[in-house]
């Protein structure tokens, strides 16, 4: 049996290892990348039939540049020693991770580096992932692969120092020029960053082909959307909890509070489709536990199981009503990232300066005595968020637009981009009897395009919630 040194009245030595911290990481990096698959069933289920395997793909792309990125020079510019008074670490400290293979103890006690280097590698990719949503059925991947290696470098890595390296936010008060902001688990580094930056890639690169006037742009396969949502609920646990870096209290509240500000986003969403619309629906259901996760993330360490509950129920429905704006504007944010991800993590960040407890990292909340002392830094800090990424993922964007070029052409994009980007179907229907003469279309390729126009006609019209 172990016994805790601290019982007997020991000290911990913070560079010997904790299997206990550990394991639990271990498992926490593990549920985190699986997101990244469960966000490319969620995506792919609401694109259409012929441009799963794209949306896809993009997701599995940036799991391949952003980790290797992330070793060579990423985690060095995100978690590397100070450069230019906090605004970026130093990406030659640890190139390629020199010098950390075995080092313990050095961004949490107990916990080998390399731990906390692969955790923090698959918050960089579901990151970028999350963008492509804002672009779905457009993009070719070259230039995709080469977006994300250049965005995980300029915007993520400088936001993820800022907030959690070291750098210009703190969570413990004002420190110097240090702005004492909260962000858990990556309101703003993740949620608020990439749905700004997809709104900016969106407008780049327009609108898609038909978009408000072809009512067949729609969701081809809900299932796989119901899907993808229960794998980023599940991995969100370790997203949420993990980001403690450590098993303890702390990280039982924030498991708990994501549960609970999940399920009362689902039903805020949902509240809001029977009344708005006439019917609680399954992408309905799935859109709201989504946004749910995304309020609770910046907050789910800093408030109690209420507070959870009212930032998911709040999140549920203001996300909810935010869809429809798109369709005001005319912004063709294809999956709803700015909607979910940017007005959900935007509303947790700023849920903070009313519902945070009081604790060592702050005076607490308006709601629990601390009056808006901590709803004035999570402002700045969201402001200062947002106008970095807008401004960068802009110039990123149409950098790369105007030079090798990222959209597809209009008849890639109206035959179907899984065909003309990788050379592959989704679903290969074939049809029975009759003959195939070459020189003509392949029957299973008819077939696909018979059942997709069945699918698409076939589906009950949902308003304006998701296009």
């Amino acid at each position: 049996m172990n016994v805790s040194l601290l019982n007997v009245g020991m000290e911990v030595d913070p560079l010997a290892l904790d299997p206990g911290a550990t394991a639990w990481m271990l498992a926490a990096s593990a549920l985190v990348l699986l997101m990244t698959p469960g966000l490319a069933f969620f995506y792919g289920g609401l694109v259409r039939m012929k441009s799963v395997l794209n949306i896809m793909m993009m997701s599995f792309g940036a799991m391949g540049v952003v980790a290797v990125v992330w070793a060579l020079w990423g985690y060095g510019l995100a978690f590397g020693p100070d450069t230019l008074s906090g605004f970026i670490g130093d990406p030659f400290a640890n190139l390629g991770l020199s010098g950390l293979t075995s080092s313990i103890g050095g961004k949490a006690p107990g916990l080998p580096d390399m731990v906390f280097i692969g955790f923090q590698a698959t918050f960089a990719i579901i990151t970028v992932a999350l963008i492509s949503g804002a672009v779905a059925e457009r993009v070719r991947f070259g230039p995709w692969l080469l977006f994300a290696a250049l965005w995980v470098t300029l915007v993520y890595a400088p936001i993820a120092h800022w907030v959690w390296g070291g750098g210009i936010f703190g969570a413990t008060g004002i420190v110097g020029s240090k702005i004492s902001a909260l962000d858990f688990a990556g309101g703003t580094v993740v949620h608020m960053n990439a749905g700004i930056a997809g709104l900016m890639l969106a407008v780049v690169l327009g609108k898609r082909l038909g978009f408000m006037k072809d009512p067949n742009i729609r969701p081809h396969n809900l299932p796989f959307v119901m899907l993808g949502a229960g794998l980023l609920w599940f991995g969100w646990f370790g997203f949420n909890a993990g980001s403690e870096l450590a098993a303890d209290a702390t990280a039982g509240l924030a498991w708990t509070n994501t549960l609970l500000a999940t399920s009362a986003a689902l039903l805020g969403w949902l509240l809001i489709e029977r009344i708005r619309d006439g019917h609680a629906t399954s992408l309905g259901a799935a859109s709201g536990a989504v946004a749910g996760l995304v309020a609770v993330t910046p907050a789910c360490g800093f408030v109690d199981p209420i507070g959870a509950i009212a930032i998911g129920v709040v999140a549920g429905a203001v996300c909810a009503l935010a869809v429809g704006l798109k369709f005001k504007i005319g912004l063709d944010d294809s999956l709803d990232v700015v909607a979910v991800h940017f007005v959900g993590g935007l509303w947790g960040t700023l849920s903070l300066g009313f519902f945070a407890l009081p604790s060592a990292k702050t005076q607490g909340g308006l709601f629990f005595g601390g009056g808006l002392t901590q709803f004035w830094p999570q402002l700045l800090t969201a402001l200062i968020v947002t106008v970095w990424s807008c401004v960068m993922t802009t110039l990123i964007g149409f950098a790369i637009h105007k030079t090798i070029g990222m959209r597809v052409s209009e008849a890639d994009e109206l035959n179907g981009i899984d065909v003309t980007e990788h050379a592959e179907t989704a679903y290969e229907l074939l049809m029975v009897g009759g003959s195939f003469n070459p020189g003509e279309p392949h029957p299973s390729a008819v077939a696909v395009e018979v059942a997709a126009v069945v699918t698409e006609e076939s589906m009950p019209e949902r308003g304006k919630v998701r296009t």
